[in-house]
């Protein structure tokens, strides 16, 4: 028997740059509302949501400064509740961004705790004795720099796997988890459906003393004893009967069957491998073989116990269409068509269902992520030229997937009618919802397609994956096999590329199901030729 999630086609948004509905310049939680109706023509069954939790944001909301309100300029609860019952009117259920692996310093808990060491909150967090120069170890956070912050009128430092002002949460403090616990269970009293777990394989950290060989990240990256607390919260969300996907960095693909099987902790969970890259610093791209291989990986490894969540993009990736394909309607529709079929849950983020790519930043003032900007004025600081460290800061910055959505071609894109908070793409004039609607022929027309299909043959939700071509550098190719057999092959390059196809494959009687071009191979034969960004669905016919 499958579960409603392994039928489900998600979609992520960022509500900073979803849709502005009081000209503010930021996206807004009646902006989501307003645009219900294009979600379900869409035909998606779920949307993330990033977080809306009231937060000084200085990490884009991911610290969180009070965990049971929204933040000013999305709304407030009154409006998120309006949200809640106008997608489950319309049969869409909603995830939210659960951040429990720390706080921002501005959330009550760390105020009282700053006020000395024998405040009943400073236990809540990490805290060890050291100085600027004396610090109780050399990890590092991600976000550059140590992980400790000293607090000089204390003689002590606290821990941060991420920005200082962003401590870490002490899960072995028992309070703490019965805190969370509570605000766990009083969200999903709402009614909302499911959580995607922020950071959640660091919640569980070495003892200090740890010495780093090899991964810098190892300190806090699913260590033993995790299990004890995330068989806590599995407990409350199968109580409630919720989704739940988990961001898992340091769990493998193996360790990842355990995590997501049927006695899993979690439904699923996003792996973090798949972007591998090549090329030259400031014009990379990915690897196709390395990403393939990423992804056959995790296809096999949880064929038959456990559940892959599948996507390409997200808010703190660039856009694919740009990092993989060549900017056009037809490498978007080719990759829309290499991973919505694949074994799992898929997500879509804001704006890949359009073809979106990445934003041709020309100065530095255009860029809000501060991790870019923090990598920018350190190349300067290194002799760069501006338009060099430019280049190189931007190139892979989260800023491409935040732009606003697009959607038409009056000014700002028809997201806001003030000054948005981050500059539209100037390709909105051609790449826009209401344009691509209209076109049949459309990269959004051709996703509503894709979903249509995942949805009625059942093979894509239970079948089994196996790759074809495995070494070849440009085709991602695979067969999907249940109460049907379909065949999917893409060419994922500007070349025209050859292959010969197996006996087992040709010798079967195969009709062409869907492709994202006029032009491409209808028929399967032994010896094919694919155009730059050919994509073919095929399906098995019976020979009864």
């Amino acid at each position: 028997m499958t579960n409603w999630w392994q039928n489900a086609v998600g979609y992520q948004i960022y509500p900073r740059s979803f849709y502005d509905s009081n000209g503010d310049g930021i996206g807004d939680i009646k902006g989501i509302i307003a645009k219900i109706p294009y979600l379900k023509e869409l035909g998606v069954d779920f949307i993330w949501l990033n977080p809306m939790y009231k937060s000084p944001n200085v990490d884009n909301g991911y610290d969180i400064s009070d965990y049971k309100d929204i933040a000013a300029e999305y709304g407030d609860m009154a409006q998120f509740k309006e949200l809640l019952e106008a997608c489950h009117k319309e049969n869409l259920k909603i995830i939210l961004d659960l951040v429990v692996n720390h706080t921002s310093d501005q959330h009550p808990w760390f105020v009282e705790a700053k006020k000395g060491k024998e405040n009943p909150y400073r236990n809540y967090y990490h805290w060890q004795n050291a100085t600027p120069a004396n610090l109780p170890n050399n990890w590092q956070s991600f976000f550059g720099g140590s992980t400790w912050t000293v607090d000089e009128p204390s003689g002590q430092a606290y821990f941060h796997v991420f920005a200082p002002e962003q401590p870490d949460l002490n899960w072995k403090n028992e309070a703490v988890r019965t805190e969370i616990y509570q605000m766990i269970r009083w969200w999903l009293e709402l009614g909302i459906d499911g959580f995607r777990l922020d950071a959640i394989s660091h919640i569980q950290k070495e003892p200090w003393n740890f010495k780093i060989k090899d991964n810098p990240w190892a300190p806090f990256m699913n260590v033993a004893g995790i299990d004890n607390y995330m068989k806590d919260l599995q407990q409350i969300f199968n109580e409630y009967n919720v989704m739940t996907v988990g961001e898992a960095s340091g769990v493998s693909s193996k360790k990842a069957v355990n995590w997501t099987d049927s006695e899993g902790y979690l439904d699923m969970i996003f792996e973090l491998e798949h972007n591998v890259r090549k090329g030259v610093a400031g014009s990379e791209r990915i690897d196709l073989l390395g990403f393939k291989k990423v992804i056959a990986r995790w296809q096999k490894d949880l064929g038959k116990k456990g559940w892959n969540a599948l996507y390409l993009e997200n808010h703190d990736n660039p856009r694919f269409n740009t990092i993989l394909g060549n900017e056009t309607k037809k490498s978007a529709k080719a990759l829309a068509m290499m991973y919505l079929l694949l074994r799992g849950t898929p997500f879509i983020y804001q704006g890949q269902e359009l073809g979106a790519t990445n934003y041709p930043f020309q100065t530095i003032s255009e860029v809000d992520a501060k991790d870019t900007l923090s990598f920018y004025h350190r190349l300067l600081a290194e002799n760069k030229s501006e338009a060099e460290a430019l280049q190189l800061a931007t190139s892979w910055s989260r800023d491409h997937a935040r732009t606003p959505m697009q959607w038409d071609d009056s000014k700002n894109a028809g997201f806001t009618t003030g000054t948005p908070w981050l500059k539209v793409n100037p390709n909105y004039v051609k790449i826009n919802v209401a344009a691509e609607k209209e076109d049949p022929d459309s990269v959004l027309n051709f996703y509503r397609q894709l979903i249509q299909i995942r949805r009625q043959e059942e093979t894509f939700a239970t079948g089994t994956f196996e790759l074809l071509a495995q070494n070849d550098p440009d085709i991602f190719a695979y067969l999907r096999k249940g109460e049907k057999q379909f065949l999917i092959i893409t060419n994922i390059s500007q070349k025209t590329r050859k292959l010969t196809l197996p006996k087992k494959i040709w010798q079967k009687n195969w009709q062409s199901y869907i492709t994202n071009d006029k032009t491409a191979p209808k028929k399967l034969t032994k010896e094919m030729t694919f155009a730059p960004y050919d994509a073919l669905l095929f399906v098995e016919q019976s020979n009864s």
